[in-house]
């Protein structure tokens, strides 16, 4: 009997207790997932994806008509000023380079020293007819010629004089230096820079990139031959959302992952932030030096860029899903203070795509619903389930709409 006594009071006892549990859960209210917010480092970054271009290209052609005979080079090759690239075949244009080279050479041995026999001629005959001149004008004057016999010899000597202004004027413009000799040198050069031009020539140090011709292709002015990345610089170009450009600027540090190689990581920095948007995409163009450039980087590769905007040693932060209404550095939370649920207005500073920073409206140690959407009225009463703060190192920032977010520490 007194053991059963005994039990029934326990039991009572207990019976008690786990309906004052009870009242006491129900009066705390409904238990939701929630974060107590604390203090911690923040790197706020701007997350995109662009590809590897060199500074320049050059688009390579050829400036005559021809066949080609060789082509010396192919893509990934590396060349230097002056490499030969192709060779178009230059049979008529050397045949026409080496008449040229006799016509000047016949001027030189042939032309000119007997333009000057001509001369010496005529001018010896000038002097003669001038002197049968004067004698028959000397013997017209004693009237021992006749005045048609004075006209005949006045005759002869204007044909001789003509002559020889006319084989002096030959022989000026053959002499050395002359419009002759100049003419031709002329020619030959024109040819032989043809003939030169059969020969396509890398003038900058580069990188093929393409080439769009083998041998006994037909090739015309205007034609692309090859495309060749200059030597210089390698950067990145990468299309920003322009809700993005007021957290750029130039010099900023980023790391960089190309898609092939995602494994291994480089720096990199931005170099240029170009002065307009895409009216059509709503981006900004941005460029980011990489240095030293890693060797496995191929022109045109896609790599992701992760650009670091802001960091903050130790900054109260706070998970982004427990922000609601969020317009510009102003949003929501929904906080519980002593039990009841209170809706707060924050300020926010550096964001990210996990973590937000909180300037004004919270407290380290304050905490909020990890839902930030729950209808729960205002001043209810919840118990919060404490989760982990989700990482906050590295926090990255508004991927634009051609953007792939990725995590890169």
């Amino acid at each position: 009997m007194e053991f059963n006594r005994y039990r029934r009071v326990v039991l009572a006892v207990m019976l008690v207790l786990a309906l004052g549990f009870l009242l006491l859960r129900q009066w705390q209210g409904p238990g939701l997932p929630g974060y107590r917010i604390a203090p911690m480092p923040l790197v706020q970054t701007v997350v995109a994806t662009g590809r590897i271009v060199s500074v320049s290209r050059a688009q390579i052609g050829s400036e005559l008509t021809g066949v080609v005979l060789e082509r010396r080079v192919q893509e990934s090759d590396k060349v230097s000023p002056g490499t030969i690239l192709l060779v178009l075949r230059s049979d008529d244009l050397a045949a026409q380079v080496r008449q040229a080279e006799a016509a000047l050479s016949q001027l030189q041995s042939t032309t000119r020293p007997q333009a000057k026999v001509t001369l010496d001629r005529a001018q010896s005959q000038l002097a003669q007819a001038t002197r049968e001149t004067d004698r028959r004008r000397a013997l017209a004057a004693q009237s021992l010629v006749s005045t048609e016999a004075l006209e005949q010899a006045q005759q002869f000597e204007i044909q001789a004089r003509s002559a020889a202004d006319a084989a002096r004027l030959n022989a000026s413009a053959l002499a050395p230096g002359q419009t002759e000799e100049t003419l031709l040198r002329e020619r030959l050069q024109s040819l032989r820079a043809q003939l030169a031009r059969t020969v396509v020539r890398a003038e900058k140090a580069g990188t093929i990139l393409t080439r769009n011709v083998e041998p006994g292709d037909l090739v015309q002015p205007g034609r692309v031959l090859f495309t060749m990345a200059l030597d210089g610089d390698t950067e990145i170009l990468v299309p920003f959302d322009e809700k993005n450009l007021a957290l750029l600027a130039l010099q900023q540090p980023a790391l960089a992952v190309a898609d092939a190689y995602p494994a291994q990581l480089f720096p990199a920095a931005i170099s240029f932030i170009a002065p307009t948007i895409d009216p059509q995409r709503g981006t900004v163009d941005v460029r980011l030096k990489v240095e030293p450039v890693p060797a496995f980087l191929r022109q045109d590769m896609t790599v992701s860029v992760n650009i670091e905007t802001g960091r903050r040693q130790s900054a109260l932060v706070i998970p982004n899903d427990a922000l609601t209404a969020v317009q510009g550095n102003n949003a929501q939370v929904v906080a519980v203070h002593d039990g009841k649920v209170q809706r707060r207005a924050v300020t926010l500073g550096l964001r990210g795509l996990v973590m937000s920073e909180i300037l004004t409206g919270l407290a380290a140690g304050d905490s909020v619903l990890a839902d930030a959407t729950n209808k729960i009225a205002n001043g209810a009463r919840v118990r919060v389930a404490e989760q982990a703060l989700p990482v906050a190192g590295s926090s990255g920032l508004g991927a634009s709409r051609n953007e792939l977010p990725v995590n890169l520490n």
